[in-house]
């Protein structure tokens, strides 16, 4: 009831749900981009059990944050800089996150044709490795989410209402952004293009070069103003054409 009736909480409440939602982008647009390789029918599925298990571990980290603290603090030093379990964990995530993003766009750049009974055989196979590279990806994002959330804020029940509202946006957020994606091509290389600037932000994060996240986000922004102009353009273009013909 206290905090309730203090404004500061709710101001605070409000700046910490703000920065989770933007947080969560990187991991939505990677589910987005993991989910849609997978056959129709699994895709839904597979995204509310990888949005599902976010929420669980944010949640189960919020319960353990004097924990999390400590995983600031450094383990050994390398190159001048004091390497904590958090540095290595964005270090880790970063590479997986480099090496997913050029996999992907070199399999768009250069298409394999493997036959569909190749894919129908493998159906269950990329099921389970799709949640399991989202599981590894929601570790490294809560992580960062809940140190960024014990930074803003001292008080726990803030930061469990602001994780869920957050979690609960992604959800929401999850089918349409997956169906845009797939719908537009050209979003798919700028939105890998988006996950290969987030993996090498996290691993300079993880080296001790920070980034300031309003810059990266603001060269997402803007690159996803341009491709709007372009769809926009591309489609008065193509309504020209149709009503030539």
């Amino acid at each position: 009831m206290t905090l309730i009736q203090d404004p500061a909480a709710w101001v605070a409440l409000i700046t910490l749900v703000v920065m989770e939602v933007v947080l969560g982008i990187d991991n939505l647009i990677f589910i987005s981009i993991l989910t849609n390789k997978l056959p129709p029918e699994h895709r839904e599925k597979a995204r509310k059990i990888g949005i599902g298990l976010a929420l669980v571990m944010r949640l189960a980290l919020l319960g353990t944050i004097a924990w999390i603290v400590q995983l600031t603090e450094p383990l050994f030093e390398a190159f001048g800089h004091g390497f904590s379990w958090k540095d290595l964990i964005l270090i880790a995530g970063g590479l997986f996150l480099v090496w997913k993003a050029t996999k992907e766009i070199h399999h768009s750049v250069d298409p394999e044709d493997h036959g569909e009974d190749f894919i129908a055989s493998s159906a269950t196979t990329g099921f389970a490795s799709a949640i399991g590279q989202i599981l590894l990806l929601d570790l490294v994002f809560s992580v960062d989410s809940i140190i960024t959330a014990v930074g803003m804020t001292p008080h726990l029940p803030i930061m469990v209402v602001a994780v869920v509202v957050a979690v609960t946006v992604m959800l929401v957020a999850a089918t349409p952004l997956a169906n845009f994606i797939e719908r537009n091509p050209t979003i798919v290389m700028l939105a890998l293009a988006f996950l290969l600037m987030i993996g090498t932000t996290l691993i300079a994060e993880g080296m001790g070069f920070h980034v300031p996240k309003g810059y990266v986000y603001a060269a997402m922004a803007f690159s996803a103003l341009v491709e709007v102009l372009n769809m926009f353009a591309r489609n008065a273009r193509k309504r020209k054409r149709d009503a030539a013909h």
